[in-house]
């Protein structure tokens, strides 16, 4: 049954050409003599054309559409949620644990480390801290001396500067001790250490670990990378013709390597400028937690375009020819040898998303979309017969 539904559908369809490129051989004379040369974007059909054809006119509504778009990119991390692991002072390697893939918290000691300058801080902060109770005891007895006229100034001054420039070198060795991980609260005569503990600033796994025991490092290296994918985020591009269709809340569905398991963010934030290849940068926050995302993957995402009022025709009412796209209007109808004619004029238009069976469209400048009459149905034969006009005779 099917398969003779589509021969009758063939037959007719070729008929119907067969009518548009042949016009009758009894007027051939006279058209040869008065050939009426029609403008490239107009199609012409007679009343039994229109009929063959189920030509159907429709006007442009305005509707709400949600679409999808599906675009690509990267998963990131936060600034927050990764960091990079120096030694400020340098020094030896002594031990570590870990190694790549490794879990961490924060505060887990990742290395020791051992340098001599690292005593050398230490011994000079006792020092400072012990001459600095002594002047001030100083600071104190000159001060009550001065008061009661015992003192004179000039050693007032003295002391006070001595007392200050003290006070001020103690507490930049309490900074510089905090630095490389030692307490100044907690150091004494007693507990001076040539090895200090490098601690993870924060939970994670450890992505890189540039170290091995004995091996010497500078201020400068970067021993571990620590990242938390526990808050992950999407770095999307999108074209900028795509620009209204995303706001920040949205939802979004993305894949990675192909799985089928489908993950979650919400877009929190959209990019400000537009690159050279003509894209913008949109971000979303991971919401569903999964071991298998990993900062750098690439993944495929699809977002829940808004749904905003917008001018659109059903989606059949829309046909492409040279990768563009293009509706009929009604132009005219007109009457050849007293028989009636009408004209239809090829507009090319943008489209946009699609949803339910309609498209959102977007017309040129100078179309007032309440006077028009759109073909919303048998727009692919009005192309056909554009295409076929010229090419057959009877």
């Amino acid at each position: 049954m099917t398969q003779n539904k589509f021969i009758s559908s063939a037959i007719i369809f070729a008929i119907f050409i067969l009518l548009i490129s042949c016009t009758g051989g009894k007027k051939v004379d006279k058209e040869a003599k008065e050939l009426e040369i029609l403008p490239e974007n107009i199609v012409e059909m007679r009343d039994d054309q229109i009929k063959i054809a189920d030509i159907q006119m429709g006007i442009i509504e305005y509707r709400s559409i949600s679409g999808t778009l599906k675009v690509s990119g990267l998963i990131g991390v936060t600034p927050q949620n990764l960091a990079t692991v120096c030694m400020p002072m340098g020094g030896f390697v002594k031990s570590t644990k870990l190694m790549q893939g490794n879990t961490v918290k924060k505060g887990q000691t990742l290395a020791i480390l051992e340098n001599p300058e690292f005593v050398d801080i230490q011994r000079d902060y006792l020092e400072a801290k012990n001459k600095l109770i002594f002047a001030k005891a100083e600071y104190d007895r000159q001060e009550e001396l001065y008061k009661n006229g015992i003192s004179s100034q000039k050693n007032m001054q003295q002391v006070t500067s001595e007392y200050k420039s003290l006070k001020v070198q103690v507490n930049a060795l309490e900074q510089k001790l905090s630095l490389i991980g030692i307490n100044p609260l907690k150091l004494n005569e007693d507990n001076i250490s040539r090895s200090i503990a490098l601690v993870s600033p924060i939970s994670g796994y450890v992505k890189t670990a540039n170290i091995s025991i004995g091996k010497s490092v500078s201020s400068s290296d970067i021993l571990f990378e620590i990242i938390n994918t526990d808050k992950l985020f999407l770095e999307l591009n999108l074209f900028e013709k795509d620009a209204d269709k995303v706001s920040n809340g949205q939802k979004i569905h993305f894949f990675i390597n192909g799985e089928r398991e489908e993950h979650e963010a919400s877009v929190y934030q959209i990019g400000r400028s537009v690159n050279a290849d003509k894209t913008y940068k949109v971000y979303a926050n991971v919401s569903s937690y999964c071991k298998n995302l990993l900062p750098g993957m690439y993944v495929n995402a699809k977002i829940d375009a808004s749904t905003n009022e917008v001018t659109a025709l059903p989606t059949e009412a829309i046909v492409s020819f040279d990768d563009k796209d293009y509706i009929f209007i009604f132009e005219k109808n007109k009457k050849e040898d007293g028989k009636p004619f009408t004209e239809y004029q090829m507009v090319q238009i943008h489209k946009g998303v699609s949803d339910s069976g309609y498209t959102e469209i977007t017309l040129p400048e100078g179309f007032d979309i309440k006077k028009i009459k759109v073909v919303i149905k048998g727009a692919y034969n009005l192309l056909s017969a554009k295409k076929n006009a010229g090419e057959m005779s009877c």
